[in-house]
């Protein structure tokens, strides 16, 4: 079986396509997956399917959360080797002073490279960090002027239909969830 986390785009923000995490739960089961865990309200969901055509899933899963909820659901398909790779390759000193900086991880929906989405982010001198990594995009701002970030800039921007943001604590449990499932 493989290993797959599932990030969706747009629930549960601003009172919209308000979804419950055990309803959520229910609909992957019912589209066949096993071993399937929801985190936190943001819509992470992680479960094991024998299907090894990312591709194949996204489809799959995004017609069938449509039909369900009664939304055009977008979704980024991840699976344990590649996020165990997002989180290996973060720049050094990423999440490592969190009384100073927030950090986010931007996961990309595919066929949106980390090269083609970091034409459409910004930064502000001196508070803002973006990195572009082989999967994903890095971004840290400084908490004392998080209100002056650009990070808000992006999530107005048509390129952020194909993007979903974690922060890295939540990034990195999910990691942890997903090997305590295979461990």
């Amino acid at each position: 079986m493989n290993q797959y986390l599932v990030l969706l785009r747009g629930i549960n923000v601003g009172g919209k396509n308000i979804i419950k995490m055990a309803d959520l739960k229910a609909s992957f089961e019912a589209m066949g997956f096993s071993n399937v865990i929801t985190y936190i309200q943001s819509g992470n969901v992680l479960f094991q399917s024998e299907e090894k055509d990312k591709a194949s899933l996204t489809d799959k899963i995004e017609k069938g959360l449509s039909k369900r909820f009664n939304f055009e659901a977008k979704v980024v398909v991840i699976s344990q080797k590649e996020l165990a790779a997002i989180i290996r390759d973060a720049p050094d000193e990423f999440g490592k002073d969190e009384k100073k900086f927030r950090y986010d991880v931007i996961f990309l929906k595919e066929p949106l490279t980390p090269k083609e989405a970091m034409k459409s982010v910004s930064t502000r001198e001196d508070v803002d960090t973006a990195y572009a990594g082989k999967q994903a995009l890095y971004f840290s701002r400084l908490i004392s002027r998080a209100a002056q970030s650009h990070l808000t800039k992006i999530i107005g921007m048509p390129v952020y239909q194909n993007m979903t943001i974690r922060n890295w604590n939540t990034t990195t449990k999910l990691l942890a969830l997903m090997e305590g499932q295979n461990g």
